[in-house]
């Protein structure tokens, strides 16, 4: 039977590398800055959706991965490293 959820029980793999990276950056990026950049990129995401995202509470579709690891300037495999 298939699962949805991490091995956690969170709802994505990313979004604890979200959170990491998008900290990491100089100066810091916050959830809303993130949610500008996504909106830049045509997602319609906001500051919620992002902190949803980090805490493993919401869904990630493989078009927003994409365009996360656009926008945090990394590779998709990037963002799903444990």
């Amino acid at each position: 039977m298939y699962k949805n959820y991490a091995p956690d029980g969170k709802h994505n793999l990313c979004g604890s590398q979200v959170a990491a990276l998008r900290k990491a950056r100089t100066p810091k990026l916050s959830q809303r800055g993130l949610a500008d950049l996504l909106q830049l990129g045509g997602l319609d995401v906001d500051k919620n959706a992002v902190q949803r995202i980090e805490s493993g509470e919401r869904f990630v579709t493989d078009i927003e991965l994409k365009a996360l690891a656009q926008a945090l300037g990394v590779t998709v495999e990037k963002l799903l490293e444990p």
